[in-house]
């Protein structure tokens, strides 16, 4: 367990650049640790030191939600929300601690002991239930687990001396293919690439095909020769390590078990585009793993693989940070990563220009997440055959799955391109299954009939999100908590997607409490098909992916739910009007509005 220590917790941000406004965002992350919130005379110091508005930094402060500008409590809890976990029974684990504690969900207790409430998915849909005390993940949560929270929480125990077993996180992997069954030998791929060079090294990457983990699938090795060869006095190399799509946590167990071969990717990046200064932005519910990776980095630095004179050559200088994250779904789009790096709210540029000619601070700059860097130093050591052996022709290599929901083995896969959804259900012993969500919340869902799709950029591309739905689960909630989940996450920037996540939400509502109609149904095809279009970012281009394909392969769990086939207002303006009637006295025609809806 890490020490709720923000000394020891904080990453290596160079703070010491004390008038940086870049570093603005990692200072209130470390006044929310210290103080549970940022204080006022604190916002004006930053105001004054950093040159910045107290309006900029409120709000900066009221985008991230780990950041709260009037205190929380002194055991500050967060249940993870995702549907995954509520299938597991956490809203009434976290109703119990509330009976058990005296507070309300989403309140703070007036004796500022516990502040309780829910969050986002914080990446443990393996080991759900699970929530966050003060930053640190618990897991596997019980009523028996619950209890013995609520007794802690009472007795005023420091969260240091909690039982190490509450925090356990397993790095456990349920199948492994090439990547995750090759022995990795730390710096063999630095030292590959010194002795053949950086055009080999790209030649090699483009040879194997490797292409984007997260989803896109655009080719590596031409994302890291654009930016070689954007003139610049500085390139720099970013890990996005903000695994924030629901149902996702394969980088989670990639940053638990193999650093290593993530910063080895890192700095083979660095080499072939110049850069000397790589970040890792770690999302915040994974602060768990800040000490263990600060370790690694150190052991590298130690043993000639990061740092000065890489492995002897005087003109390989590179080092990498970590820098947190606060709790904001949007920053894992790359431009809003970047925002977010320089101190600001997360909210995504417009493109062109991208990172790679104009990114962070204005240079060019390299941004793949944890999954691409591990296979790119992988393909390095072992060779571009290795990589090729399995896979497809369009989609060489392997996939990475976090594997939850209504299975019986859920965790960690390792798959090649072009395995089916089929093969992958027998795999992790799903039966019964009704449908899969396939990429997350911003994915797809597939309904059995298209279960010999197969995981592909060519067919179904994916970031590793795979979660499974039995016969025996009411798909409407699981589209509903993605949709809620996405008017949550909304940057708000572009009125599409404000406006528009609020209005599937309350069109949603509608549907399940069977006041809905088919033209509501056709105002929700119409609602989501203008916010793919017209949104500013792919947040709001994907936020009705699961209303959209929930209406065109579901259309039943919609239909079973509708009052009727005319229209119901969601507004009846003449029943408004008895009030005014009882007082007058009148009941008469002329006292209706013939119609009254609206």
């Amino acid at each position: 367990m890490v020490e709720d220590n923000p000394k020891q917790t904080m990453p290596d941000m160079h703070i010491d650049q004390e008038n940086d406004p870049s570093t603005l965002l990692q200072r209130l992350i470390k006044l929310q640790q210290s103080s549970r919130y940022i204080p006022d005379e604190a916002i004006n110091h930053l105001a004054e030191s950093l040159d910045l508005s107290r309006a900029f930094i409120l709000g900066v402060i009221q985008f991230y939600s780990f950041l709260h500008s009037s205190p929380r409590g002194e055991y500050d809890i967060l249940f993870s929300d995702n549907i995954t976990d509520q299938m597991q029974g956490s809203r009434l684990l976290a109703e119990r601690l509330s009976r058990h504690l005296g507070v309300r969900v989403g309140q703070t207790r007036d004796d500022q002991r516990i502040s309780l409430d829910y969050t986002s998915c914080i990446g443990m849909g393996d080991q759900g239930p699970a929530a966050l005390v003060n930053g640190q993940t618990i897991t596997r949560l019980t009523p028996e687990r619950i209890d013995q929270l609520a007794t802690l929480i009472e007795q005023a125990v420091p969260l240091d001396n909690w039982p190490t077993e509450l925090f356990q996180v397993s790095a456990d992997v349920k199948r492994r293919d090439i990547v995750l069954n090759s022995n990795y030998v730390p710096g063999a791929a630095i030292l590959r690439c010194q002795e053949e060079g950086t055009e080999e090294l790209l030649n090699r990457l483009e040879q194997a095909g490797l292409r984007g983990c997260g989803g896109a699938g655009f080719s590596t090795a031409r994302k890291w020769q654009l930016c070689a060869t954007t003139q610049a006095i500085e390139h720099y190399v970013i890990c996005n390590a903000d695994e924030g799509e629901p149902g996702t946590f394969k980088d989670r167990y990639l940053l638990q078990a193999h650093a290593d071969r993530l910063f080895e990717g890192m700095t083979l990046c660095a080499a072939a585009i110049g850069a000397t200064r790589g970040i890792l932005y770690l999302r915040g519910e994974y602060r768990y793993l800040l000490e263990s990776l600060q370790r690694t980095l150190q052991q590298r630095r130690g043993n000639s693989l990061l740092g000065h004179a890489i492995l002897g050559q005087d003109d390989f200088n590179f080092d990498i940070t970590i820098q947190m994250g606060a709790g904001a779904y949007i920053c894992g789009e790359e431009s809003a990563l970047i925002e977010s790096l320089e101190g600001r709210r997360g909210i995504p540029d417009v493109r062109p220009p991208f990172p790679v000619t104009r990114g962070y601070q204005g240079m060019p700059t390299v941004v793949n997440n944890v999954e691409t860097f591990i296979n790119a130093a992988m393909i390095i050591q072992q060779g571009t055959g290795w990589y090729r052996s399995v896979g497809t022709t369009q989609s060489p290599g392997t996939k990475l799955l976090s594997i939850s929901g209504d299975c019986g083995q859920p965790g960690i896969y390792e798959f090649p391109f072009g395995t089916s959804i089929n093969d992958i259900l027998v795999a992790c012993q799903a039966h019964h299954t009704q449908a899969v969500q396939v990429g997350g919340a911003a994915g797809h869902l597939i309904p059995p009939a298209e279960f010999n799709r197969t995981l592909a950029f060519e067919d179904l591309a994916t970031g590793g999100s795979f979660m499974v739905f039995n016969q025996g689960r009411e798909l409407l909630k699981a589209i509903d908590n993605f949709t809620r989940f996405f008017r949550h996450e909304s940057c708000g920037f572009c009125t599409p997607c404000r406006v528009g996540t609020s209005l599937l939400v309350k069109q949603l509502e509608k549907v399940m409490v069977g006041h809905a109609t088919i033209r509501d149904l056709d105002e929700l095809g119409t609602l989501g098909n203008l916010m793919r279009q017209t949104s500013h970012c792919g947040l709001g281009h994907t936020a009705a992916n699961p209303v959209l394909d929930g209406l065109q392969k579901f259309p039943g769990i919609f239909q079973s739910r509708l009052r009727s086939t005319s229209f119901e207002p969601a507004f009846d303006l003449d029943a408004s009007l008895e009030e005014a009637r009882t007082l007058t006295g009148r009941s008469d025609s002329g006292a209706h509005l013939e119609g009254g809806g609206v």
